[in-house]
């Protein structure tokens, strides 16, 4: 019987396996020629996923990130359909006739590509052009999406399929849809980018995809509600159950604004959430990066009208900062055809590569949406069984515990591992375990070390307040004025965020009965007080 089992998990292994190289070797990637570090880049792609260098094209494109219609379709979509029919990754009759914009007459049947992986420098967004707007019988374009201002990569979705009208969108036969591909959703080409602010920031999404794999993903989530549409709260709030079902230890910001800077924000490995124009926050703070693996979705309407910013928008800037994946909008797509969180998410821990996943979760092509990231990258490749004793993977499996009511096995396991490896997340989530189970001593024990922390990260400055907090809370006044004096002298996220701190260590000073504390924490905050203007 054992052997049996032995056999069939070594089928359904190499099975996989086999899937997996089948999908490389049919990976595609698109390079602009006239940029030496962008074939560069295509170039370090194949090389670390293993795609033949082959399947490698580069051509001479335009060099701007933003192009009209017409450099599109002579210098853009042409080029790459000739070059992709020559080499037999789509088949279908051709003509030597043109259609009304100047694509070359193409009667499609089938194409073999896996994924298409644009590279920097291909560009980037195509601009209105009210000439080429049409109206056809019997089909009414409501104002808003009579359109044909696109991203580029949302038209290379349909590069294998021929002459669709450009004006407004084309529905997604992919999106939400968990049956096999049929024959319109079969002619989809997946196209995904690695681009950024830097050559440097595109290869870092190869190179933090390929170790998360090696690890799984270890961090915190964090999710943004209340935006100004409840439809997009209701998927942001699918994807907080989704995000807790599967263990991950977290923050949820409700209040209508984004999460400050002063706000906790150690390992953001998955964040969902909106609705700012640009990035800000605790994404904003002085070095900040994110964990590999990182996978950020910020809806908003034109999260990524440039790729090559480090602060406008949200796409640019997170990959200066080293996210993994992330998705956004060229121009303003309107929220029912943006990316769905939840179902992105969903897909993702179905096992789901990227390139799969953000497909599954666009409802429309043609229009505005573009995703940067590896294709082939699927976070959840690693079980979390088999992640070891990482602190965030721990926290992950007491969770989990937790949500089956055993709780005492929880508790245990974060003891266990805070002794072994101990750590502020780790002694934070034991605390707050034990203050939920009403055992303040276990709470105060759990995290007993924190007075002794001086040299103060700026991640772990809100982590120690609210360590701090809960020191206070729960009958150790003392060790929490220490904390509190410790971060007074550290470099606090904002002056705001000190004045708060000054005034809540000053109130438990104060309920202490310290008053040396009290008096410094007091002349502290009288040094912050801006000077009173004088008198008259």
């Amino acid at each position: 019987m054992k052997r049996r089992l032995l056999v069939l998990g070594l089928l359904l292994w190499t099975g996989g396996v086999a899937a997996e190289t089948d999908l490389t070797a049919r990976v595609v990637i698109l390079a602009n020629s006239r940029q030496p570090e962008s074939v560069r880049l295509a170039e370090f792609y194949a090389e670390q996923r293993a795609v033949p260098a082959a399947n490698i094209l580069a051509l001479p494109l335009p060099e701007a990130e933003n192009i009209t219609w017409r450099e599109f379709i002579d210098q853009v979509w042409q080029p790459v359909q000739d070059e992709l029919l020559r080499r037999g990754w789509i088949e279908g009759t051709t003509s030597s006739l043109l259609d009304k914009l100047g694509r070359r007459r193409y009667a499609p049947a089938s194409h073999r590509i896996s994924y298409l992986v644009v590279c920097r420098g291909v560009p980037l967004r195509i601009y209105n052009d009210p000439t080429l707007l049409e109206e056809k019988p019997g089909r009414k374009i409501p104002a808003e999406l009579n359109k044909n201002e696109s991203a580029v990569d949302a038209e290379l979705s349909l590069i294998a399929q021929g002459g669709y009208d450009i004006t407004a969108l084309v529905p997604n036969p992919l999106f939400a849809n968990d049956r096999p591909p049929g024959p319109d959703a079969g002619m989809v080409v997946k196209v995904t980018r690695l681009d950024g602010p830097t050559w440097a920031s595109a290869r870092h999404l190869v190179t933090a995809a390929l170790e998360a794999e090696r690890t799984g993903l270890l961090g915190r989530y964090y999710v943004d509600l209340k935006g100004p549409h409840a439809e997009g709260d209701d998927w942001l709030q699918a994807t907080e159950k989704q995000l807790r079902e599967l263990g991950f230890d977290g923050d949820t910001e409700s209040t209508g604004a984004t999460f400050g800077a002063e706000a906790r924000f150690d390992a953001p490995v998955l964040y969902f959430g909106w609705y700012a124009g640009n990035l800000n926050g605790p994404f904003a703070r002085e070095g900040f990066a994110f964990p590999p693996g990182a996978v950020a979705l910020h809806i908003h309407s034109f999260s990524a009208t440039t790729l090559r910013s480090d602060s406008a928008g949200w796409c640019g800037p997170f990959v200066a900062r080293g996210v993994t994946a992330t998705v956004g909008n060229v121009f303003e797509p309107y929220l029912e055809f943006t990316h769905r969180p939840n179902l992105l998410l969903r897909a993702l821990a179905q096992g789901k590569n990227f390139g799969d996943a953000v497909y599954y979760a666009l409802p429309a092509l043609s229009w505005q949406a573009v995703a940067i990231g590896d294709p082939l990258y699927r976070p959840f490749r690693v079980p979390l069984e088999n992640q070891g004793s990482a602190p965030y993977a721990v926290m992950r499996r007491a969770n989990l515990l937790g949500r089956e009511g055993r709780k005492p096995e929880a508790l245990a396991l974060l003891k266990g591992a805070l002794r072994e490896q101990p750590g502020l997340a780790l002694g934070l989530a034991l605390a707050k375990l034990a203050v939920a189970e009403n055992d303040p001593p276990a709470a105060v024990a759990a995290i007993g070390f924190a007075p002794a922390l001086t040299a103060i990260r700026p991640e772990d400055w809100p982590l120690l307040r609210e360590m701090a907090g809960l020191l206070a809370a729960n009958g150790a006044r003392p060790a929490a004025l220490q904390v509190y004096a410790n971060l007074a002298r550290a470099k606090a996220p904002t002056p705001e965020a000190l004045k708060a701190l000054l005034t809540e260590a000053r109130s438990t000073a104060d309920a202490a009965g310290d008053l040396k504390h009290s008096l410094e924490f007091a002349r502290q905050l009288s040094e912050l007080a801006p000077p009173s203007a004088p008198a008259k």
